[in-house]
Formats: C-alpha cells, sequence, structure tokens
C-alpha cells in the first residue's frame, strides 16, 4: 500500500490510477453510448423518420474517438491535484476539441442534407444535380471558417486583427487568382439563374452536346460523334447558347412542290391531303398547309405543326412518318413533286421564199 500512496507529480500513484480509470471507463462508456444509440435508432425508428434516423446514426458514427479521449483525459484530470495553468490548458484543448468535432458533425449533417434534397429532386429538377457541388461547398467553408475562429479565439489569438490581415490578403490573393475567381462565380450565377442543367442539350457557336457536369470551373458537355466538351464557366456565360433541354415542343416547317401541269382541282386537294396526314400521327398538332408560291420550277406548298415532344427521335420519326403518308397519297392522286427542270422552246421560221 505504501507505493500506492508514493507522490509523482504533486499526485500520489492512487490518484493516477484513479485518473487512468476514469479516462478509460469514460471512453468506453461513450463509446458504448454511441454504439447503443446507433443500433437502436437502425432497428426501431418508424419508417416515416427515416431521415432523421439516417442522420443521427450518421453523426454518431462521424464521432471520432480522439475526441472521446480528449474527454476522458478532461475526466481524469478532475482527479488530479494540477497547477491551474495546466488545468486551463486541458480545458482548451476539450474546448478545441469540441469545436472541431462539432465542425465534423455539421459538415454531416449538411452533406446528409444535400445528398437526399439532390435524390428527392432529380427526378423532378434536375438543377439539383447543378446545384449540390457549389452550395454544399460554400457551406463548408462556411462551417469550418467558424470553426477555426473560434478554436484561435478560445487560444487568446486576437482573431479581429487575423481577420483584418487575411482581408488585406484576400485581396491581393483575389487579383492574382481573378481568372479562376470569375469562373467561380460564373458557376454560382449558373446556379442561382439556371439557364440550364444536367441533361440538357446546347448548342454553343459550333458545338453541340449534352451538359454531363457543372463543375465550379468548368462546365462539361458530351457531344453527339463522342467527344467531351469543356468550356470555363465565363466563357460558357459570356456565349449565346441555345438551350434545346427548354424545348416542350417543336415547330417544324418543310415545302414540297409539285410540277406545273398538275390540275388546278388536284392542287385544291394538297392542302387536305397533308392535313390528314399531320393528324394521323400521334404526339403531333397540324396548324397550316398553304399553297404558298409559284417557284422557278414548281408550285410550293408549305405546311407547319408542332411535334409535341423534346425528342429529336420522336420528331424524325413523326416526319417520316408524314412524308410516307403524302408520297402514298400523291402516288393515289397522280400528283407528280416537282424536281429541277428547264423547258426550252424552239421555234423554227419558214422562209418566205424558197429556192
Amino acid at each position: 500500500m505504501e507505493i500506492l500512496n508514493r507522490t509523482i507529480l504533486d499526485n500520489t500513484l492512487l490518484q493516477w490510477l484513479i485518473a487512468a480509470a476514469a479516462l478509460l471507463i469514460t471512453v468506453m462508456v461513450l463509446r458504448l453510448i454511441q454504439h447503443l444509440i446507433s443500433r437502436r435508432l437502425t432497428s426501431i425508428s418508424p419508417q416515416t423518420e427515416k431521415l432523421w434516423r439516417d442522420i443521427t446514426v450518421a453523426l454518431f458514427d462521424k464521432t471520432k474517438i480522439l475526441f472521446l479521449i480528449i474527454v476522458g483525459i478532461y475526466v481524469g484530470a478532475t482527479f488530479l491535484q494540477i497547477p491551474d495553468r495546466i488545468q486551463a490548458t486541458v480545458s482548451s484543448l476539450l474546448v478545441i476539441a469540441l469545436l472541431f468535432q462539432a465542425g465534423i458533425w455539421g459538415g454531416a449533417f449538411i452533406t446528409a442534407m444535400l445528398e437526399r434534397y439532390r435524390l428527392q429532386a432529380l427526378d423532378r429538377n434536375r438543377a439539383a444535380v447543378t446545384t449540390i457541388n457549389v452550395i454544399g461547398l460554400i457551406s463548408q467553408i462556411t462551417l469550418w471558417s467558424i470553426v477555426v475562429l473560434l478554436a484561435l479565439d478560445n487560444l487568446g489569438i486576437n482573431v479581429t486583427a487575423l481577420v483584418a490581415g487575411l482581408g488585406i490578403g484576400g485581396i491581393a490573393v483575389a487579383l492574382a487568382l481573378q481568372n479562376i475567381l470569375g469562373d467561380l462565380f460564373a458557376s454560382l450565377s449558373i446556379m442561382l439563374d439556371k439557364p440550364f442543367i444536367v441533361g440538357d442539350f446546347l448548342i454553343i457557336g459550333d458545338f453541340l452536346g449534352n451538359v454531363e457536369y457543372v463543375g465550379l470551373k468548368t462546365t462539361r458537355l458530351r457531344s453527339l460523334s463522342g467527344e467531351q466538351l469543356v468550356f470555363s464557366n465565363s466563357d460558357l456565360l459570356n456565349s449565346r447558347i441555345r438551350n434545346y433541354g427548354r424545348m416542350f415542343e417543336r415547330r417544324v416547317v418543310f415545302s414540297i412542290g409539285v410540277i406545273y401541269q398538275t390540275p388546278r382541282e388536284k392542287l385544291k386537294l394538297i392542302p387536305e391531303i397533308i392535313r390528314e396526314a399531320v393528324k394521323a400521327q400521334e404526339n403531333s398538332r397540324f396548324d397550316r398547309a398553304h399553297f404558298s408560291k409559284y417557284g422557278s420550277y414548281d408550285l410550293q406548298f408549305e405546311t407547319v405543326f408542332y411535334v409535341l415532344s423534346p425528342d429529336y427521335t420522336i420528331y424524325m420519326d413523326i416526319q417520316q412518318a408524314i412524308y410516307f403518308a403524302i408520297h402514298e397519297r400523291f402516288e393515289q392522286e397522280g400528283i407528280e413533286f416537282a424536281y429541277p427542270t428547264q423547258t426550252v422552246y424552239v421555234t423554227q421560221e419558214q422562209q418566205e421564199q424558197q429556192t
């Protein structure tokens, strides 16, 4: 028993053993509570609370063992006689550990909420995929900036002077990185204004393709021929963009020509033939068909109809079916399509005087 009363650093060996036991017991109990709560939430939470159950379980899983050890050190230190300076250091260490653990919890909460929003909105609002990365990055940066500033303030550092210094340095960095920052703000503009979203089909100058990814600096398109097109966000917003992803229906105009020798009665039938061919197709709406003009070698009829789908394949299928139907009716009615021809009239004058 005398060995237990031996003094080491102003505390008996028994006190050191009690402090070590308190540290181990604290860590084990907290770890056990973490495991039990996670297991209980997973097993008994009703389906209607699945979101908060999953988030709570994720937060408990993100609790670091180092944080539990620091809590155990703080509890163990209460059983020892230690100088006030060391006690203050242990308290500061606990506060800093708690701040960083809170940052980890907050980051996990933000990630879980944004991921849930992305999955729920993906079917009805594909813009969620476009905005999720930017919102997540800004939220994480804001959260960890607050955590670091609070930790520095707890260590006695003058945060006001630090923020002022960072502001001056930030101006210099912003000037050096103005192109990158321009792309970053352009990505924020894309996120807020939503001129296009992932999945839209764009035509930008001579380039065209489906939007695959919208990042902080670049936007990537997959062209029809298969290669990936990469645009910087600032250049993209300065361009004129044709967004076919926002097309709800497609207006189609086409003309056909028939020969000048077509009888008038047959010409009057042509608008009705075209109207019937268009109305026979699903996902289409007839607008008009008229004898539009006398061409250089044909009589031209102009037709306008709408395809009630933005899908290009559906549009081509409908247009093909209309052309086949018109061709069949023209054969039945004996109407001939025109093609470039030229008629030359040759006259021969009779000689007034024959030899």
